[in-house]
């Protein structure tokens, strides 16, 4: 499943510091601006994927699990 988030981009320095205001606590940086947005992807997908396995931690056994696609 794919879905896009917004990257916000600034200017530290010799760094660029990315944050993605959907996501609270997804941070990226690099030297350019192309590598703070990757770090930035691979943190959104890390703390998706932490907080769905957090979520279905106590989910009881007789549920039903499905996916929804959100366009």
């Amino acid at each position: 499943m794919s879905n896009e988030f917004t990257a916000v981009v600034e200017r530290d320095g010799d760094w660029f510091i990315a944050y993605c205001p959907e996501v609270p606590g997804a941070n990226g940086q690099g030297k350019t601006k192309e590598e703070a947005i990757a770090s930035l992807s691979e943190a959104i997908a890390l703390i998706l994927e932490d907080r769905r396995e957090d979520g279905l931690r106590g989910v009881p056994p007789d549920a039903i699990i499905d996916k929804v696609a959100v366009k």
